[in-house]
């Protein structure tokens, strides 16, 4: 997997300001909640203006939600290129094995 994804979560040790000693509550909850903006937009737009699609916005969203998800991977001292990596093989050996469209986590 790319060394950019690396070398991201190390760039964000010089904007992460939050209390060390509830590190992975700050960060979860900031997960959710910047998960839920990207959410946010796609439904301010289903409700009112489903021609107006915010693709810049939506950007910017999911820049928030990578950047949780970058010091989430550093608190738990992983390196987040080794996630995505992990993350492909496990969808690839559903696929391989037909349970991709299944439900729960050990398919």
């Amino acid at each position: 997997m790319s060394k950019d994804f690396s070398k991201y979560q190390k760039e964000t040790r010089q904007t992460a300001i939050y209390p060390k000693d509830k590190a992975l509550e700050y960060l979860c909850l900031g997960l959710a909640s910047e998960a839920g903006e990207v959410a946010g937009k796609l439904k301010k737009v289903i409700r009112d203006t489903p021609e107006e699609f915010p693709k810049k916005d939506m950007i910017s969203e999911l820049g928030d939600v990578l950047w949780y998800l970058a010091r989430i991977a550093d608190e738990l001292d992983v390196d987040l290129s080794n996630v995505a990596q992990g993350n492909i093989n496990k969808l690839l050996a559903r696929k391989n094995k037909g349970t991709i469209k299944g439900s729960g986590d050990n398919r």
